[in-house]
């Protein structure tokens, strides 16, 4: 099997690639209600969208028991596999974006936190997979849930080198990861997180606009190279 040496970009999904708000928050809400709880209102529950699942309902339950951690995230899937996932849409400017890095020669991979079953359906409902060369995500087990896990992940099964690597995310959760695995990162402004968040993670570039990516990545590639 022949080495890719292409530089690889590395794609976060929810708040970077699409906007998952209805479907996570409606799916949130779902759960506690069915544990008897009070749902807080959507908004208020914007801050769960990027972190894993387990460390949302740890914070909505006040509870480290995993068993109650895990039986609220059953809930969850039970109505996110049904309608949840596709409650979605795509960010405007992405399909092109993609396209354009593809184009230019670059390796694309998915990294989300998301699992990797439920990725690899919304990939393909809004027809994004085409652009991507790997897909991963975290287990239903929750391996690989936590970003500089999952990165860890990426760079050894599909051989990816760090050094030319950029992981693009909306939350601080990807530039942490990013950098604990010393891979680039670019922080976005059209998800959930604000550059305050994504400038103290560390990010080494902010995007403001899907359009600004290819740019981005073109020079901090220049940069590397040179």
């Amino acid at each position: 099997m022949l080495r890719d040496n292409r530089p690889a970009v590395l794609f976060d999904l929810d708040g970077t690639m699409t906007d998952p708000f209805e479907g996570i928050t409606r799916s949130i809400q779902y759960a506690l209600e069915k544990l008897g709880r009070i749902a807080p209102a959507a908004d208020d529950l914007r801050w769960c969208i990027g972190p894993p699942l387990t460390e949302a309902f740890k914070a909505l339950l006040e509870t480290e028991d995993a068993n109650a951690i895990g039986r609220a995230i059953l809930l969850y899937r039970e109505r996110y596999i049904a309608v949840g996932k596709f409650e979605n849409r795509v960010i405007d400017g992405i399909p092109q974006t993609l396209e354009t890095l593809a184009d230019t020669g670059y390796r694309l991979i998915v990294a989300t936190s998301k699992p990797r079953s439920y990725t690899l359906d919304i990939l393909d409902h809004f027809d994004l997979a085409r652009h991507f060369d790997a897909v991963h995500g975290s287990e239903l087990d929750g391996r690989n849930s936590e970003k500089t896990d999952l990165i860890r992940h990426i760079i050894r099964q599909e051989a990816v080198e760090p050094a030319t690597a950029i992981m693009i995310g909306d939350r601080l959760h990807d530039i942490v990861g990013a950098n604990a695995n010393k891979v680039a990162s670019i922080g976005v402004l059209w998800g959930y997180g604000d550059r305050a968040e994504l400038e103290g993670a560390g990010a080494d570039r902010i995007a403001e606009r899907p359009e600004d990516l290819p740019a981005h990545v073109e020079n901090m590639n220049a940069a590397v190279a040179g």
